[in-house]
C-alpha cells in the first residue's frame, strides 16, 4: 500500500459539485434506474486532495475504498478516474439516508454495484492489485472480476457470465418484495 486517506467531508464540500443521472446495477441482475446523483467527480477529488500526497514515481494502480461498514471494493484507478464517478452525498435531491450509504458513497454506474462502496470513510492507494481485501469463503469462490464492467458482463473473475445469469435472476423476485416492505426490510444494495 503507498497510502491511505480518510475520506475528509470538511474538504469534500469545498470541491465542485456536479449532478449525474445514471442507473445502478447489481450483480445479481436488478437495476434501478434514473437515479440522480449528487457530489464530487472522483477525478476531482483525486486530483485536488490525494494525488498531490501520493510519493513522487509511484506508479499508482489500483484503489481499495472502504465504508465504515468495514465492507471494502478493489477498483483499477484508471476504470474509477472516468467523468462518471463520483464520492456522492445526495440522491434524487435528498442527502443520502443509511440505506444509501451516508454521509457519502462512491458511485461508478458503469460497474457492478459491489465496486460503489457505502458508507465511504477511507481510500487505500496500491502499487498492484491488493490481496486478502475479500475474505469470505464464498467471495473468495465468486472472487469479484477485477473491472466489474456492466456492459461486459464481467461479474467474476474466474466464471463466465452465463454460468450464474439464471442462478441470479432467481433472486429477483425476493430481493423486489423486500425493497417494496420499506426502509426496515430494505435490500441493502452495494
Amino acid at each position: 500500500m503507498t497510502g491511505s486517506f480518510v475520506l475528509p467531508l470538511e474538504l469534500l464540500a469545498t470541491l465542485p459539485r456536479r449532478e449525474l443521472v445514471a442507473d445502478f446495477h447489481c450483480v445479481a441482475g436488478w437495476s434501478a434506474t434514473v437515479l440522480q446523483w449528487e457530489g464530487v467527480a472522483f477525478e476531482t477529488f483525486y486530483r485536488a486532495l490525494v494525488e498531490p500526497s501520493v510519493r513522487p514515481g509511484a506508479a499508482i494502480t489500483h484503489v481499495v475504498f472502504g465504508g465504515l461498514d468495514r465492507y471494502r471494493s478493489v477498483a483499477l484507478l484508471a476504470d474509477v478516474l472516468t467523468e462518471d464517478v463520483l464520492v456522492a452525498d445526495r440522491l434524487d435531491g435528498r442527502p443520502l439516508d443509511g440505506d444509501h450509504g451516508a454521509p457519502a458513497r462512491l458511485v461508478s454506474p458503469h460497474q457492478y454495484g459491489y465496486v460503489s462502496t457505502k458508507h465511504l470513510c477511507r481510500i487505500e492507494l496500491h502499487t498492484a492489485e491488493p490481496t486478502g481485501v475479500h475474505r469470505s469463503r464464498a467471495l473468495r469462490l465468486l472472487k469479484p472480476h477485477p473491472r466489474a464492467r456492466v456492459w461486459e458482463e464481467e461479474r467474476h473473475r474466474y466464471l463466465p457470465a452465463w454460468s450464474l445469469r439464471h442462478v441470479y435472476r432467481l433472486f429477483i423476485p425476493p430481493i423486489t418484495f423486500l425493497s417494496a416492505r420499506g426502509n426496515r426490510h430494505r435490500h441493502p444494495s452495494r
